[in-house]
């Protein structure tokens, strides 16, 4: 069984091995990070995205809520499942980074700072996509949702960090 008190002080911060094994881990979800939103992609057949445009090879989807805009274009309940587990994934796609940050950055921790942080890791994402199209052609999609996705879930991540802290703390009494 795994012996939190080896990572974790009684204050809730990280021990010495505990920012050790976190530091590897933040950089190994770092790498599988950029694979993920990074590497050229495959078009899946029968799944057009409404609402694309193309400007040469950048692809951009601009229309805001374009999930719940465009719903009605949705063919099947597969494709519907699709939809709604894409946008999930985007909700969670940065909270295991920023549940990282949290605890190996204390000045990270405040709701402004992890918010505007998410916001510019996914703004950095998206528009590195855009490069991508430019230099090698990745089929990527710069789109508008990711970014308050990618915010929303820096920031439940934030609201699951104080919540774990906090029972830390109380176990520890």
């Amino acid at each position: 069984m795994l012996n939190l008190k080896s990572y974790f002080t009684a204050e809730g911060e990280l021990t010495e091995k505990g920012r050790k094994t976190l530091f590897w881990g933040t950089a190994s979800y770092i790498f599988l990070l950029c694979l993920m939103c990074f590497l050229p992609q495959v078009p899946e057949e029968g799944m057009e995205t409404p609402g694309i445009q193309y400007f040469g090879r950048i692809v951009v989807l601009l229309v805001p809520f374009n999930s719940f805009v465009n719903i009605g274009e949705i063919t099947s309940w597969l494709q519907l499942v699709k939809v709604f587990l894409q946008n999930l994934a985007n909700i969670l796609l940065l909270s295991p980074l920023m549940m990282q940050l949290l605890w190996l950055f204390p000045k990270l921790r405040s709701t402004k700072r992890i918010v505007w942080l998410s916001f510019a890791v996914s703004l950095t994402i998206e528009c590195s996509q855009i490069l991508l199209d430019i230099l090698i052609n990745a089929q990527r999609v710069f789109e508008i949702d990711d970014l308050w996705t990618n915010t929303l879930g820096g920031y439940l991540a934030w609201l699951f960090f104080r919540f774990c802290q906090k029972k830390l703390q109380q176990s520890s009494k």
